[in-house]
């Protein structure tokens, strides 16, 4: 059996693969671009083949007929992509193609959604109708895809996780789009301070390690017989300010406040928070990371990286 990890020389599909390597499977597709950015996610990977995502299309996968569990990493994951056609046809519709070939297939799938189709989160967490409400193209691109999984009734195992905030190794090559405590060290390295908006205490997310998010993909794995969609968090909060602080106190940099920009006005989610209840009732036991241990870990890797 081999294993299709899209997005794989990315953020989490990079964590993935080390994961599979570590467990054994180094029987696997790699489908992405490779750059001087994002080359070093890969480098120690064992792997079958590198695939080309420009050349990634349904004869590809037809050709690919020993494989049987698909990751679907790969997205555009800028939140400011305005260009919906564009967006549209990575997130949707070339999940689309991989969906429908898994259910002509019965292959599995694990895909990645996101936690910004709640948007502002006035209606809670919750994996329902009711608390969805995009506010970005990036967004409704990802409701979308989740909304045609929930309007089918398939036998294979399809499975989304709506991602939180995540963090840690392989996200460099994200630059504006990593997580707050790698932007915060990059400014503290280049500039020797680190900048805040005005208000980030009150700016609250839902952070949870990449190991983490690992660990439940690697849960819908080794538990073919559940599907669904279900957040992919911690359940717990921390706020921008707290990031800050963290690496502040680690490297001994200074935090400077600026005005919060006219621009995120209305679009900015001030405080995200997973309900777990559903992920918890399929059986999922394991306890997730503190926020404080994986960011000192986080960052003192990225100390030790350097």
């Amino acid at each position: 059996m081999s294993i299709l990890v899209t997005g794989a020389t990315g953020f989490v599909g990079s964590n993935i693969v080390k994961r599979l390597n570590d467990i054994g499977h180094n029987d696997i597709y790699l489908v992405d671009s490779v750059n001087d950015k994002n080359e070093k996610n890969i480098k120690s990977a064992k792997y079958k083949d590198l695939i080309s995502k420009e050349s990634f299309d349904v004869s590809t996968l037809k050709k690919l007929k020993e494989v049987k569990v698909i990751f679907h990493q790969g997205a555009i994951t800028d939140t400011t992509f305005n260009d919906e056609v564009e967006m549209m046809r990575v997130n949707y519709e070339l999940s689309l193609m991989i969906l429908n070939h898994c259910i002509s297939n019965n292959l599995r799938m694990i895909y990645a959604s996101s936690a910004a189709v709640y948007g502002i989160g006035n209606n809670g967490f919750v994996e329902n109708y009711s608390c969805e409400n995009p506010l970005n193209v990036y967004a409704e691109s990802k409701l979308r895809f989740d909304n045609y999984v929930r309007s089918l009734k398939v036998n294979n195992q399809v499975v989304g996780l709506r991602y939180f905030n995540v963090f840690g190794r392989n996200e460099d090559h994200k630059l504006k789009m990593a997580s707050p405590i790698n932007q915060f060290f990059r400014q503290a390295k280049s500039i020797e301070k680190i900048k805040v908006f005005e208000g980030s205490e009150n700016f609250k997310r839902d952070f949870i390690c990449v190991d983490d998010v690992v660990d439940v993909n690697m849960f819908f794995y080794e538990n073919k017989n559940i599907s669904g969609i279900f957040n992919c968090g911690t359940g717990q909060t921390a706020s921008f300010q707290d990031a800050a602080d963290m690496v502040s106190s680690k490297l001994n940099i200074p935090v400077e406040r600026t005005p919060f920009p006219d621009i995120l006005k209305g679009k900015y989610q001030s405080y995200t928070c997973a309900d777990l209840s559903l992920l918890r009732s399929v059986g999922y036991k394991k306890e997730f990371t503190s926020f404080k241990d994986a960011a000192s870990s986080y960052i003192e890797f990225m100390k030790n990286s350097e």
